[in-house]
This record gives structure tokens, sequence and C-alpha cells, in this order.
């Protein structure tokens, strides 16, 4: 595993980019926060782009006071919202053309087996031939991927790939995103301002404000760090332990996002297989409390949670919640709510979330 360790001091007119920060040599690390944050600017940086800093990727370096990189010789892979495909080719000129380029750049394309395997898991067989122009936004951008992979960079950065889609394309997409693991052992940088493309792809968080590092970490830990307002809320996870004739899918939750826990949540993840890892962000105005478990209730899953501390927060109520396994909910309820029930630090509850809240 190579970590990237990036120590970052840029101006560009009145915005300042500082970042002294290792992210890491394997996974999916998301780069989080609003416009103007500097996100983007941090994948210009590191692709060669830009230049403001030292930035090294295990003991190579590929930028320094003395010395810098030229971007094409940095052996990376960077896909843009935008697919930039060649319109006068088909899906094969386009990715054959990738392959020519990467090897002027002195890098060693995939292997033919492997190259297939690429092909594959981003359903691309059957498109080859089809011109650019007859292919529809999510085949775009997954020939995008595929040419990046097929060049077999150490470092892939992907600068919101999915942006420029409708709901229904990012759906049609995200799917293929998850898998990437499958084919792809290197790091992958994912710039997004989405929390909920975010929330399903990353395993590390990186959250940047006004050009400086605000908060990094294992995604649930950072998330629940993180006063989003209205979308504050944790990430659970979980492996599909079944899929119900009724459209719901079972999701055995899993400690820490490791250990097997005893929890199961009923959600919406039509695409999911038994046996898939999937994760679940529940929302802290999507969760309700009673005292005691309500069996005549159209809330499907119930809970059991001990309060572990409550904070006020402007006419609500903020509630950290511990599962059996450790792990941790929220709930925001009225302070009329707090009061009736007699809610303390420490008091065993019952926690009740709407499956058609829920999506993996």
């Amino acid at each position: 595993m190579t970590d990237l360790h990036l120590n970052l001091d840029l101006r560009r007119g009145d915005f300042r980019l500082q970042l002294n920060t290792a992210l890491a040599g394997q996974g999916v690390t998301a780069v989080f926060g609003p416009s103007g944050c500097g996100k983007t600017t941090l994948l210009r940086c590191i692709a060669g782009l830009e230049q403001g800093g030292e930035i090294r990727l295990g003991d190579e370096i590929w930028s320094s006071a003395r010395q810098s990189l030229p971007a094409h010789k940095r052996p990376l892979a960077l896909v843009f919202q935008d697919a930039g495909l060649l319109r006068h080719l088909n899906v094969q000129g386009n990715l054959d053309y990738g392959v020519k380029r990467a090897r002027k750049r002195g890098l060693t394309p995939l292997p033919a087996e492997q190259a297939r395997q690429v092909l594959e898991l981003l359903d691309l067989l059957p498109l080859l031939q089809r011109p650019v122009q007859r292919l529809s936004g999510g085949e775009q951008q997954r020939v995008a991927l595929a040419r990046a992979l097929l060049i077999n960079p150490r470092l892939l950065l992907l600068d919101e790939p999915l942006s420029a889609l409708d709901s229904a394309r990012k759906q049609e997409v995200l799917p293929y995103l998850r898998r990437l693991h499958q084919v792809y052992q290197g790091p992958i940088l994912y710039v997004s301002h989405a929390l909920e493309e975010v929330v399903q792809l990353a395993d590390q968080l990186l959250v940047l404000e006004k050009g400086t590092l605000k908060d990094q970490g294992r995604l649930a830990d950072v998330l629940a760090r993180l006063s989003l307002g209205d979308e504050t809320g944790v990430v659970l996870e979980g492996t599909v332990a079944a899929q119900e004739t009724d459209g719901l899918a079972r999701l055995a939750l899993t400690a820490d996002g490791t250990a097997a826990g005893s929890a199961e949540l009923l959600l919406s993840a039509p695409q999911a297989l038994v046996g898939d890892h999937l994760r679940a962000r529940v929302l802290a105005r999507d969760v309700s409390i009673s005292l005691s478990r309500a069996d005549d209730s159209s809330i499907l899953n119930i809970l059991p949670v001990r309060v572990e501390s409550l904070n006020q927060s402007g006419v609500s109520v903020l509630l950290n919640l511990r599962l059996p396994d450790g792990e941790l909910l929220r709930a925001r309820l009225t302070q009329r709510s707090v009061t009736q029930l007699g809610l303390q630090a420490g008091m065993s509850v019952w926690a009740q979330v709407k499956s058609v809240a829920l999506a993996g």
C-alpha cells in the first residue's frame, strides 16, 4: 500500500489552498465540501496541472520546491464530469487511443485478459463498435472510466464524474463505481459535493472548507462528527441477507463496517444481490423514539438503543444513540417530545426508522 502525501500551499487571487496530510494508498477517499472550497484545485495539483507544494506517492516525489514531474509523466488517470470522448471514433477507437497515449507516457496498460475484465465489469463489450454519438450520458461515463482503468494507473482521480448526469443516469452508473475495486486495487480520489454519492462510494472522507482541512478519517466517523443541519445523520453498513418478496432488502448490520452485528434494517435496494455489502444513510430527522417496542406500528425498523447524550440545537434536540454493537445512531426530536418521554442519558429506548426513508 502506497500512501499519497500532500503538503500544499497555493494562492489563486483571493483563494488559498493549504493542506498537509496523507491519503490512504488503497480504497476510495472522497474529497467533499461546498463549491469553491478547493476540491478541484486539489486534484489539479495532484495531476500536475497546478503547482503549489509537495506531493509524494510513496517514495516517488511528484512535486517539491526544487522539482515538479510534468503532468504527462505522472502515472495517474483523471476522469472529469465531461467524459471527453473523441466523437469521430467509436467506443473501441476511444479505448485504443487512450492505451496508445498511455504507452507514449511510459505507462504499461493492462494485459488483454485484465482489460477484458474491466470491459465486462462496466458492461461495455456489447458497445465497442457503437459510435460515441449514440451513447447515453451514463454510457459515455462508463467508457471514460474504462479508458482510465485500461492504462493501469497508480492513482485514479475522479472529478465529479456524475455531476453532469440526471438522476436516472446517476443511479445507472453508481453500481459500476461501487464495483471498481474488483478490477482496480490502487487508490481512488473521488471529488464530489453530493453527499449521497460519497456515502455509497467512499471508504475514507476528507472534508475541505475554504481551502483548509476541516476533517478527515473513516467515512462513518467523519459524517458522525459533521454538523450538516437538516442532513445530519449517520452511515450504517451491512451485508444483504435476503431480498424479500415485497421488494425490500434485509440488511444485516456490521459493527465498525467489519465484524458481524445482530441488528438488521429493511430498506429499498432493488439492484443489490444477497451477499452484497451496502451502506445506508440514516438521517436524524427520520428517526423517532419510543419507550417500549411498538409492534402495532407501520414502521418496520425498530432497534434497541441506549441514549448516550442529548444536545440542544435551536428548538430541537439532537440525540446520540448507541446500538448494542456500539454503532452510533442519531435522532432529532422537539424539546416537547424529549420532555414528554423524560429522555435522559443512559436510558434504554427504541429507535424507529421508516424503510421508505432508506435506500442502499
